[in-house]
């Protein structure tokens, strides 16, 4: 099928005038401005349309705390142990939740969601396609990242219980200990394979699911809010030589220059918030814009069901109101989200090789609840 006319928005901030794009089996093959000169092939006109990647959610529980139900629809947080790194989110996940036809429906393509914050060694992550039936055949990558939680949350669920963590130091040490014995644990899972007369360790399903973090295969997702929880999560991803991304990272604007020198991406949001809990008090608007100024590499995020995933581009719309660049809004929900969650090489920017994830809007998609006139996934259209 070939896309023709149009802006094309890559996803990365370049655009491509009057171009066209070529889907084949699923895949953008070929984009380029000018004239398709190839053999006659079904065609959709988009002249004086733009077009764009499908958005990425890059952080939210969609699947997990299902619309319209109470406990019975809520798989988010596993309350009875402070640490679950063997948790995973493909196993919680209902596709047939409404939200994710909503999300469908405002151009979400692609979502990277998980479990909860009431844990500080939470679980899995998974990225997945908002369109299907079976989150098996909608996988992009699971596990997509390990969820650890720092702060408010994990040291209110276990103050009620009069459990550990109920300080910020026992988080960060639940989270230094889990990580020390996954690291005891893979090396003595290499020494038994080098050598034949050493046992191998007993099967630890923990340290399995951390190992894979440790090896710098699955990134570890950090949940903060307040700035000196931001720094203990760069003091531990370097510590460990993890390769990490702050989440919310609501008082990033504080030390922007700090998370730029460690070089760790931020998820900023939601953006659409009341100060409603005390690590809130410094929630400011500006704070998406102060991070891309200081060079850190940032997305933004609605934490659905906590603010609407269809709200996504209008999030980037109030981004830009409080100063991130127009050219760079679009990037917040494509290609930036898509490289930060490792997904890069198949979702987030309309270029060869990647899926056909594609919308074509009437107006500008930045803005208030804008509908896509056409949505492609892997390069059928669906809406």
């Amino acid at each position: 099928m070939i896309i023709r006319g149009g802006m094309i928005h890559i996803g990365d901030g370049t655009v491509v005038r009057d171009g066209y794009i070529l889907l084949e089996r699923g895949k953008i093959t070929e984009v380029s401005s000018g004239t398709y000169r190839g053999e006659d092939r079904e065609v959709l006109d988009a002249r004086g349309k733009i077009i764009t990647p499908g958005f990425i959610d890059a952080h939210c529980h969609l699947g997990m705390w299902e619309e319209g139900l109470d406990f019975e629809g809520d798989d988010g947080n596993e309350m009875t142990d402070p640490c679950t790194p063997h948790l995973r989110a493909i196993d919680a996940i209902n596709p047939l939740d409404q939200a994710f036809s909503e999300a469908l429906d405002y151009g979400i393509t692609t979502v990277v969601t998980g479990p909860g914050s009431a844990n500080p060694v939470a679980g899995q992550i998974c990225a997945m396609k908002t369109w299907g039936r079976v989150v098996d055949e909608m996988v992009i990558k699971a596990p997509a990242g390990m969820k650890f939680a720092l702060g408010e949350n994990p040291k209110g669920v276990y103050n009620d219980k009069s459990q550990t963590p109920m300080t910020r130091m026992a988080i960060a040490a639940i989270i230094r200990e889990e990580l020390q014995k996954a690291k005891r644990y893979l090396e003595d899972c290499r020494k038994a394979q080098e050598d034949p007369d050493a046992d191998p360790p007993e099967l630890d399903v923990k340290c399995e699911a951390l190992v894979p973090v440790l090896e710098g295969r699955v990134k570890a997702h950090f949940h903060t809010h307040r700035a000196d929880d931001i720094c203990t999560a760069l003091r531990i991803i370097r510590e460990f030589g993890l390769d990490g991304v702050i989440v919310h990272g609501t008082e990033g604007y504080l030390i922007a220059d700090t998370i730029a020198k460690a070089g760790v991406p931020v998820i900023c949001g939601p953006i659409i918030s009341t100060r409603g809990k005390p690590e809130l008090k410094n929630l400011d608007r500006k704070n998406t814009a102060l991070l891309l100024e200081a060079g850190v590499k940032v997305a933004i995020n609605t934490d659905a069901p906590e603010v609407p995933i269809d709200l996504l581009a209008t999030e980037a719309a109030i981004a830009v109101r409080a100063g991130v660049p127009e050219e760079k809004a679009l990037p917040l929900i494509t290609g930036n989200p898509a490289a930060i969650c490792g997904i890069g090489d198949r979702v987030g920017r309309i270029a060869p090789g990647l899926d056909g994830d594609i919308l074509i809007f009437d107006r500008e998609p930045i803005g208030l609840l804008v509908r896509p006139e056409h949505i492609f996934v892997g390069g059928k259209p669906v809406r």
